[in-house]
């Protein structure tokens, strides 16, 4: 055990009545909620990188935060182990989440990065059996080193594409040695800055490529876990291929993946594509590939992704109600994918994040089976709908009935209809009543 966290105790429920800032008051992970228990509806995990790895810096300024395990090697990587699993432990978070690059430092070559990121997995194996924390998913950083400046898969240099495909392998060999449930594909530069340099077809063709190759490799290690791709419309690139669950299904469809990867879905991501995050959900639901989530917030008067603690109830219950009605987390779940301010310099200020997010997803799962026990909202959208259940309007959408047969029956049938109130603020106000 280190000391990062010295003096601080495992948090527990305490119940909404409690003032114990370091309890939840909400989040009880043996409630049945919809005949399951709360923490298995959630399946909450801590991400490595934005808890341990992030130094607290923005664009105008550097270093915030004083880790003892930033400036060093491998023994401060052991040491950043230690405290992540203990963080882990203290919030009782039954999953984590990591890219390579947050938890092993950088080798002189592949071969030394790859090594250290075996190291590192020695480790985890060991605080996995003692915890009994488990790996959500596993991920590479292709982004953040300068070789990746144009792209990983869609880079136009081949052995860039080589080095990022003996990334991604390497990196589920550790995901699936560690028992993850997920292997997820962030592309944070498959895309491009400037269509002057850019060749949309050959970048497209070289992204399914590599994705071909994750799946057949998947199946040849016996990987039972899902690949997910994580949709971002911008930031740090100017356009991104992965722009939202739509495009990422319309990608899916033309290279014939769509029944082999799903998507992790993250907040500020749909937010920032100019999406609510239950469209997204909804609309992942919709064309069967959703996954898991990244849970967070955007600051909303800032246009960039600022992966903030979940404060909004009434958005998280929107979520979860659509997750919940599209049967609830396979193997995914909801990953914190949240950092602290920058001046939040303490480590009781991880804690707080994390119980604040816990406590708002909690409140936000339990609106939503509430909305979905009361019934009347379902009710609601079944009679809104109605009318397609009757034979003629099945006819028509079955394709029984042609344009011209369509046509000649409004007109012999003198069909006049007129538009029905779509009660959108009644049905804000119902939502209201559970949140």
């Amino acid at each position: 055990m280190s000391d990062f966290f010295k003096g601080l105790s495992k948090v527990q429920y305490e119940g909404p009545g409690s003032d114990n800032p370091l309890a939840f008051h909400h989040y009880n992970p043996d409630e049945i909620v919809l005949g399951k228990r709360m923490e298995e509806h959630l399946r909450f995990a801590i991400a490595y990188w934005h808890s341990f790895a992030w130094e607290g810096g923005d664009p105008f300024g550097g270093r915030t935060f004083e880790r003892p395990w930033f400036d060093g090697g491998m023994d401060a990587a052991k040491l950043k182990a230690d405290v992540a699993f203990e963080l882990f432990s203290l919030l009782g978070a039954p999953y984590f989440c990591f890219h390579d690059a947050d938890v092993r430092p950088e080798g002189e070559s592949f071969a030394e990065s790859r090594k250290r990121l075996e190291a590192l997995a020695d480790i985890f194996e060991k605080k996995i059996a003692e915890t009994g924390v488990k790996l959500l998913w596993g991920t590479a950083n292709l982004f953040s080193n300068r070789r990746f400046m144009a792209g990983a898969a869609t880079n136009p240099d081949p052995e860039i594409f080589a080095y990022a495909a003996a990334t991604i392998k390497a990196n589920m060999d550790v995901t699936h040695r560690l028992g993850g449930e997920n292997y997820v594909l962030w592309g944070g530069r498959e895309g491009y800055e400037t269509l002057l340099n850019t060749n949309l077809d050959q970048e497209m063709d070289q992204m399914a490529r590599m994705l071909s190759m994750v799946i057949d490799y998947k199946h040849k290690i016996g990987f039972s876990g899902a690949i997910l791709i994580e949709p971002k419309p911008q930031e740090p690139t100017k356009h991104q291929y992965d722009y939202d669950v739509s495009t990422v299904y319309g990608f899916l469809k033309k290279y014939e993946l769509e029944t082999e990867v799903k998507v992790n879905i993250e907040v500020g991501h749909a937010i920032l594509a100019g999406h609510t995050f239950e469209h997204e959900v909804a609309m992942a639901a919709a064309h069967g590939i959703f996954g898991s989530i990244d849970m967070n917030r955007n600051d909303m008067q800032s246009g960039w992704d600022t992966d903030q603690f979940p404060n909004n109830v009434p958005e998280v219950a929107l979520a979860y109600y659509h997750i919940l009605k599209a049967g609830g987390f396979a193997t995914g779940g909801t990953n914190f994918d949240a950092k602290l301010r920058r001046q939040s310099i303490d480590p009781e200020d991880l804690l707080h994040g994390h119980i604040g997010g816990m406590d708002i997803c909690a409140r936000g799962l339990k609106a939503a089976a509430a909305i979905i026990e009361d019934g009347t909202y379902d009710a609601f959208l079944a009679e809104r709908y109605a009318g397609w259940g009757g034979a003629e309007a099945q006819a028509m959408l079955k394709g029984e009935r042609t344009l011209e047969d369509i046509a000649g029956r409004v007109e012999a049938e003198g069909i006049n209809p007129q538009p029905k109130s779509g009660r959108q603020e009644y049905l804000e106000n119902l939502i209201n009543r559970f949140v």
